[in-house]
Protein backbone atom coordinates (compact mmCIF):
# COMPACT_ATOMS: atom_id res chain seq x y z
CA UNK A 1 0.00 0.00 0.00
CA UNK A 2 1.29 3.12 -0.83
CA UNK A 3 1.10 5.46 2.38
CA UNK A 4 1.43 9.38 0.33
CA UNK A 5 -1.36 7.93 -1.31
CA UNK A 6 -3.70 6.80 1.33
CA UNK A 7 -1.74 7.69 4.34
CA UNK A 8 -5.34 7.88 6.48
CA UNK A 9 -5.80 4.37 5.80
CA UNK A 10 -2.75 3.25 7.61
CA UNK A 11 -3.32 4.34 10.71
CA UNK A 12 -6.29 6.60 11.51
CA UNK A 13 -6.73 6.93 14.94
CA UNK A 14 -3.01 7.06 15.72
CA UNK A 15 -2.67 11.00 16.16
CA UNK A 16 -5.21 11.43 18.80
CA UNK A 17 -2.91 11.01 21.49
CA UNK A 18 0.18 12.95 19.86
CA UNK A 19 0.29 16.32 21.69
CA UNK A 20 1.43 17.90 19.07
CA UNK A 21 -1.16 16.36 16.84
CA UNK A 22 -4.01 17.84 19.47
CA UNK A 23 -2.65 21.25 20.11
CA UNK A 24 -3.35 21.85 16.30
CA UNK A 25 -6.61 20.22 16.40
CA UNK A 26 -7.52 21.94 19.49
CA UNK A 27 -6.06 25.35 17.30
CA UNK A 28 -8.28 24.36 14.30
CA UNK A 29 -5.68 23.90 11.82
CA UNK A 30 -7.16 23.08 8.73
CA UNK A 31 -5.09 20.07 7.59
CA UNK A 32 -5.75 18.21 11.13
CA UNK A 33 -10.04 19.01 10.77
CA UNK A 34 -9.71 18.15 7.36
CA UNK A 35 -8.34 14.84 7.98
CA UNK A 36 -10.69 13.87 10.85
CA UNK A 37 -13.65 14.73 8.37
CA UNK A 38 -12.14 11.83 6.05
CA UNK A 39 -11.07 9.93 8.85
CA UNK A 40 -14.48 9.99 10.29
CA UNK A 41 -17.38 11.05 8.22
CA UNK A 42 -18.54 7.79 7.94
CA UNK A 43 -18.88 6.92 11.59
CA UNK A 44 -20.78 10.52 12.18
CA UNK A 45 -22.90 9.61 9.69
CA UNK A 46 -23.66 6.13 10.95
CA UNK A 47 -24.38 7.57 14.26
CA UNK A 48 -26.49 9.94 13.38
CA UNK A 49 -28.72 7.25 11.29
CA UNK A 50 -29.64 5.03 13.66
CA UNK A 51 -31.58 7.54 15.09
CA UNK A 52 -32.71 9.88 12.13
CA UNK A 53 -33.32 8.76 8.32
CA UNK A 54 -30.68 9.09 6.72
CA UNK A 55 -31.18 12.46 4.83
CA UNK A 56 -31.60 14.00 8.04
CA UNK A 57 -28.22 12.15 9.24
CA UNK A 58 -26.17 13.98 6.79
CA UNK A 59 -27.66 17.06 7.79
CA UNK A 60 -26.55 16.15 11.57
CA UNK A 61 -22.86 15.22 10.07
CA UNK A 62 -22.50 18.36 8.09
CA UNK A 63 -23.23 20.67 11.07
CA UNK A 64 -21.16 18.58 13.80
CA UNK A 65 -18.46 19.05 11.19
CA UNK A 66 -19.16 22.42 10.77
CA UNK A 67 -19.38 22.90 14.58
CA UNK A 68 -15.81 21.09 14.58
CA UNK A 69 -14.42 23.93 12.43
CA UNK A 70 -16.13 26.29 13.96
CA UNK A 71 -16.09 26.21 17.83
CA UNK A 72 -12.99 25.91 19.48
CA UNK A 73 -14.95 25.37 22.72
CA UNK A 74 -16.09 22.08 21.30
CA UNK A 75 -12.26 21.05 19.88
CA UNK A 76 -11.35 21.47 23.50
CA UNK A 77 -13.48 18.52 24.68
CA UNK A 78 -11.30 16.12 23.46
CA UNK A 79 -8.65 15.08 25.41
CA UNK A 80 -7.01 12.87 23.34
CA UNK A 81 -8.21 8.56 23.16
CA UNK A 82 -10.90 7.46 20.74
CA UNK A 83 -11.44 10.95 18.08
CA UNK A 84 -14.23 8.65 16.48
CA UNK A 85 -15.70 7.42 19.39
CA UNK A 86 -16.02 11.04 20.88
CA UNK A 87 -17.31 12.63 17.05
CA UNK A 88 -19.36 9.59 16.84
CA UNK A 89 -21.08 10.73 20.89
CA UNK A 90 -21.40 14.10 19.80
CA UNK A 91 -23.33 13.27 16.59
CA UNK A 92 -25.69 10.56 18.53
CA UNK A 93 -25.95 13.68 21.14
CA UNK A 94 -27.17 16.22 17.73
CA UNK A 95 -29.00 13.58 16.18
CA UNK A 96 -31.28 12.89 19.37
CA UNK A 97 -31.80 16.60 20.03
CA UNK A 98 -33.26 16.75 16.52
CA UNK A 99 -35.75 13.71 17.09
CA UNK A 100 -36.79 15.44 19.99
CA UNK A 101 -37.38 18.40 18.53
CA UNK A 102 -38.90 17.40 15.84
CA UNK A 103 -41.62 15.03 18.06
CA UNK A 104 -42.39 18.04 20.29
CA UNK A 105 -43.27 20.59 17.51
CA UNK A 106 -46.88 20.67 16.86
CA UNK A 107 -48.17 22.19 14.09
CA UNK A 108 -50.45 25.19 14.55
CA UNK A 109 -54.43 25.53 13.76
CA UNK A 110 -54.31 25.96 10.10
CA UNK A 111 -51.00 24.99 9.44
CA UNK A 112 -51.30 21.19 9.43
CA UNK A 113 -48.34 18.89 7.58
CA UNK A 114 -49.73 16.89 4.52
CA UNK A 115 -48.63 13.35 3.69
CA UNK A 116 -48.11 12.43 0.11
CA UNK A 117 -52.02 12.11 -0.60
CA UNK A 118 -53.02 15.26 0.36
CA UNK A 119 -54.60 14.39 3.86
CA UNK A 120 -53.95 16.02 7.08
CA UNK A 121 -53.01 14.84 10.42
CA UNK A 122 -55.88 16.39 11.81
CA UNK A 123 -57.72 13.80 8.30
CA UNK A 124 -55.46 10.65 10.30
CA UNK A 125 -56.30 11.64 13.46
CA UNK A 126 -60.02 11.05 12.81
CA UNK A 127 -59.61 8.17 11.40
CA UNK A 128 -57.30 6.34 14.20
CA UNK A 129 -60.28 7.60 16.22
CA UNK A 130 -62.65 6.12 14.23
CA UNK A 131 -61.04 2.55 14.21
CA UNK A 132 -60.89 2.85 18.09
CA UNK A 133 -64.14 3.49 18.72
CA UNK A 134 -65.27 0.73 15.52
CA UNK A 135 -62.98 -1.79 17.55
CA UNK A 136 -64.39 -0.68 21.27
CA UNK A 137 -68.20 -1.10 19.83
CA UNK A 138 -67.40 -4.37 17.86
CA UNK A 139 -64.55 -6.11 19.49
CA UNK A 140 -63.53 -5.28 22.51
CA UNK A 141 -65.62 -6.91 25.85
CA UNK A 142 -66.95 -4.76 28.38
CA UNK A 143 -64.51 -6.35 31.07
CA UNK A 144 -61.22 -5.19 29.49
CA UNK A 145 -62.39 -1.95 28.53
CA UNK A 146 -60.81 -0.29 31.59
CA UNK A 147 -57.37 -2.01 30.49
CA UNK A 148 -57.60 -0.94 26.65
CA UNK A 149 -58.14 2.32 28.09
CA UNK A 150 -55.17 2.35 30.57
CA UNK A 151 -52.35 0.50 28.63
CA UNK A 152 -53.03 1.49 24.99
CA UNK A 153 -55.16 4.67 25.18
CA UNK A 154 -53.41 6.80 28.21
CA UNK A 155 -50.17 4.12 27.97
CA UNK A 156 -49.75 3.93 31.74
CA UNK A 157 -47.31 1.74 32.84
CA UNK A 158 -48.24 -1.75 34.08
CA UNK A 159 -48.34 -1.10 37.82
CA UNK A 160 -50.32 2.28 37.57
CA UNK A 161 -52.80 0.53 35.26
CA UNK A 162 -53.48 -2.01 37.81
CA UNK A 163 -53.67 -0.22 40.97
CA UNK A 164 -55.81 2.23 38.86
CA UNK A 165 -58.12 -0.34 38.12
CA UNK A 166 -57.96 -2.29 41.65
CA UNK A 167 -56.53 -5.49 39.95
CA UNK A 168 -53.47 -7.86 40.70
CA UNK A 169 -50.64 -6.66 37.99
CA UNK A 170 -50.71 -10.35 36.50
CA UNK A 171 -54.48 -9.91 35.95
CA UNK A 172 -53.62 -7.18 33.94
CA UNK A 173 -51.14 -8.96 31.94
CA UNK A 174 -53.41 -11.44 31.09
CA UNK A 175 -55.98 -9.05 29.92
CA UNK A 176 -53.79 -6.75 28.33
CA UNK A 177 -52.64 -9.69 26.12
CA UNK A 178 -55.94 -11.08 25.43
CA UNK A 179 -56.77 -7.09 24.40
CA UNK A 180 -53.70 -6.87 22.31
CA UNK A 181 -55.05 -9.99 20.49
CA UNK A 182 -58.01 -9.03 19.76
CA UNK A 183 -56.81 -5.65 18.64
CA UNK A 184 -54.44 -7.18 16.30
CA UNK A 185 -57.42 -9.66 14.78
CA UNK A 186 -59.03 -6.76 14.12
CA UNK A 187 -56.43 -4.16 12.78
CA UNK A 188 -55.55 -7.08 10.64
CA UNK A 189 -59.20 -7.44 9.41
CA UNK A 190 -59.18 -4.20 8.04
CA UNK A 191 -56.67 -4.41 5.16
Amino acid sequence: MDALAFPHEIMPFAHADDPSWLRQFHAGERDVLEQCYRDHFERVLASAARILGNIDAETVTHEVFFRLLDDEKMRLGFAGGNLGAWIGKIATNAAIDVHRRRTRETPRAGDEAHDPEGRSRVDEELDAKRVIERFRREKLPPKWAGVFDARFIRQLPQRDAARELGIQRSTLVYQEQQVRELLTTFLLGLK
